[in-house]
């Protein structure tokens, strides 16, 4: 992506840009490159609704560390079973108008068919963001496609520092509630700065509230990124799956060598629906015989 433009998604980035003559449609990915500079960023997190309890403070009756070791192995008994899902995946970036947020300055929308570590697009319309002076960029489109659906696995649990908050019900749901933020950042690399939810019987996360970072806030080079908040929802009657990813803030573009100063307000919203299950087998041991039953029934997604 050049550096004259910023998306954000749910977790887009947003790049502001001055040039009237920058090329319309010039990228589709995750993260808004601003063409203006800035010193520091800033944004707001996402606010947490009425169906948030209380957060209970006292410690808890398992000690911390051994609850983050459970739900790292359990997350990562669900990241293996994703990989057998099929679903689909309804991705729309809006840059609003910072007078009137019922109105659209550009859009970005793209649906795609997912699973099995493949992605298919099945409608993807011009981008329009161009208009609101931004574009997509590679870090845009790994949020959307990775980061929104965090997923905290004992392989990546050693990059991040997990620290105890408390207990909150979220809606009817008792949750253990970490902060999470990375240890280090290295190149190329995106991370969850935020908080996760997790479900207290089944130690998967639920909500995630944050955003991916790093931002790039180099001159000519801003990739800004607003906050998201995922929801998932148990669809299988074992594991929590994405459902919904919001994201919503103003991203702050500095400007300089020929750009305006702009604040930009980034609307995202990312659907996830219609997981079926696919290619699995259940191996059933008999006497000291293994019997292989192919599994034919998907498990549909149920609707939110």
């Amino acid at each position: 992506m050049k550096v004259r433009l910023h998306p954000w998604i749910a977790a887009v980035a947003v790049t502001a840009c001055a040039f009237a003559g920058v090329p319309s449609g010039t990228s589709s990915s995750l993260g808004l490159l601003a063409a203006a500079a800035q010193d520091k960023d800033s944004f707001t997190a996402m606010p947490l609704d009425s169906g948030f309890g209380r957060m209970d403070l006292s410690d808890p009756t398992i000690a911390p560390e051994q609850i983050i070791q459970r739900l790292a192995a359990k997350e990562s008994e669900f990241q293996d079973a994703l990989n057998h899902y099929t679903y689909r995946r309804t991705a729309r970036v809006q840059v609003l108008d910072p007078d009137d947020d019922k109105k659209t300055l550009g859009e970005y929308y793209e649906v795609d068919s997912s699973g099995n570590r493949t992605e298919h697009v099945v409608f993807a319309p011009a981008s329009t963001l161009d208009q609101a002076g931004i574009m997509m960029s590679p870090s845009d489109l790994h949020d959307i496609q990775h980061g929104y659906p965090f997923v905290l696995t004992k392989e990546d649990l050693p990059q991040y520092n997990v620290k105890y908050v408390g207990r909150q019900k979220v809606d009817e749901i008792d949750c253990y509630v970490f902060d999470v933020s990375p240890k280090t950042i290295e190149k190329n690399k995106r991370y969850l700065d935020g908080r996760i939810w997790v479900d207290a019987t089944d130690l998967q996360i639920v909500v995630t509230n944050g955003r991916m970072v790093p931002d790039d806030t180099r001159k000519n080079h801003e990739d800004l990124h607003p906050p998201f908040m995922t929801w998932r929802q148990q669809i299988d009657g074992h594991y929590w799956f994405p459902i919904y990813t919001k994201g919503e803030g103003y991203l702050h573009f500095s400007g300089g060598y020929g750009y305006m100063a702009q604040d930009v307000h980034i609307r995202d919203t990312i659907k996830y629906s219609d997981y079926k299950e696919f290619g699995s087998t259940t191996k059933i041991i008999y006497e000291g015989l293994e019997i292989t039953k192919p599994q034919s029934q998907p498990a549909e997604y149920p609707k939110r």
